[in-house]
């Protein structure tokens, strides 16, 4: 038995752990006692909650407990399924001290840690990640949003979870294509901060796309320690943070232009990275060698590194509604090399177009 690893997001007065581990689902005496009141929601999606609703709302005895299951898919990500778990809430006679558990991978985390942050203005919730995206990723920092047809993330807000409970049995039952999209998130953590984080992937991919535990176990801490440390110096991305969205710029906008579900997150992310490795290789700011290796990392874990074919034009207006941009301009997180990620404001658009008709 791997046993469970103790990682600490530390806000100043405020912290929250990060357990990860095997099992950690069916131990509610760990988590149980983050539970301030008697009004539990436990929301999820129709692939998660057949293999683990059961499990955690036995350890919710006592309480008064019900569960939202709703459609599995990026598509879902709205501010009408928020409105759903809203109704459960009132349903539920959620008050102030009323807990919200997020089952589920990174749609259902930043779906209803969005409705947790609206509720009576905020209320507590925990993440119980089932995917490693959402585990090594989308779970730690308190980042929380629903999806507009014009882009993703574009309404949320901060809201820190109460812990992050990641219990990596739950990736058994993840698919082959949504466990290799998570690894694009494992490789961001290397490409904007830890070169020797990037060597490591590169000598473990083989382990890593076999998901050999030990490997896997390793690739999660490190990301969870990384994001950790950075969210704790600055957690309402004003500056450092923003680095985080290596990559995303473009991914996001892949998302939304090719239609949400039609590339995996992590995917987008992917092809993503590799674009703003092009761009600042073609911007004199980076070398050609570091994009060839993130590329042959990507390959090597099974990454797509080729877009879908998309019209540059559509891809540049939605990247206009990043919301990294500043007056208007293109503000993208681009690097130097491998492990030395930075925000570069005002990109010009027709180099960057240049990049997207690759």
């Amino acid at each position: 038995m791997i046993a469970t690893r103790t990682l600490e997001v530390a806000l100043g007065r405020r912290s929250y752990p990060i357990w990860i581990g095997p099992g950690l689902l069916d131990d509610a005496r760990r988590w149980r006692g983050l539970i301030r009141g008697r009004h539990v929601l436990v929301v999820s999606n129709e692939t998660v909650a057949p293999l683990y609703l059961a499990r955690v709302t036995a350890g919710l005895e006592g309480l008064r407990h019900t569960a939202l299951v709703l459609p599995d898919g990026e598509a879902h990500k709205t501010l009408t399924r928020s409105a759903e778990v809203f109704e459960a809430l009132a349903a539920l006679g959620a008050s102030r001290d009323a807990t919200l558990l997020a089952l589920g991978g990174g749609v259902i985390g930043d779906l209803a840690g969005f409705a947790a942050a609206c509720w009576m203005r905020g209320i507590d919730f925990i993440q119980m990640p089932t995917t490693l995206l959402a585990m090594v990723d989308s779970s730690v920092g308190g980042k929380t949003g629903v999806n507009l047809p014009q882009g993703k993330n574009l309404v949320g807000a901060f809201h820190q979870p109460r812990a992050v409970v990641a219990d990596t049995a739950t990736l058994a039952s993840l698919p082959e294509r949504e466990y290799r999209a998570g690894l694009a998130e494992v490789v961001k953590y290397g490409a904007i901060n830890d070169p020797a984080l990037f060597g490591w992937l590169e000598a473990h991919a083989a382990a890593l796309a076999a998901r050999e535990d030990a490997a896997v176990a390793m690739a999660i801490e490190a990301s969870c320690r990384a994001k950790a440390a950075i969210v704790a110096r600055d957690e309402h991305e004003h500056g450092e943070r923003a680095l985080l969205n290596f990559g995303h710029s473009f991914g996001h906008a892949l998302e939304t232009v090719c239609g949400y579900g039609t590339l995996l997150h992590g995917e987008a992310v992917a092809i993503g990275m590799l674009q703003a490795a092009t761009l600042s290789a073609q911007l004199g700011r980076a070398s050609h060698a570091d994009a060839t290796r993130l590329r042959a990392l990507l390959l090597q874990l099974g990454l797509p590194v080729q877009a879908p074919a998309t019209e540059a034009g559509a891809l540049l207006a939605a990247m206009r509604l990043d919301k990294k941009n500043l007056g208007g301009r293109l503000r993208l997180i681009l690097w130097r090399g491998i492990g030395q990620a930075e925000v570069v404001p005002d990109v010009a658009e027709d180099t960057v177009a240049t990049v997207l008709a690759m």
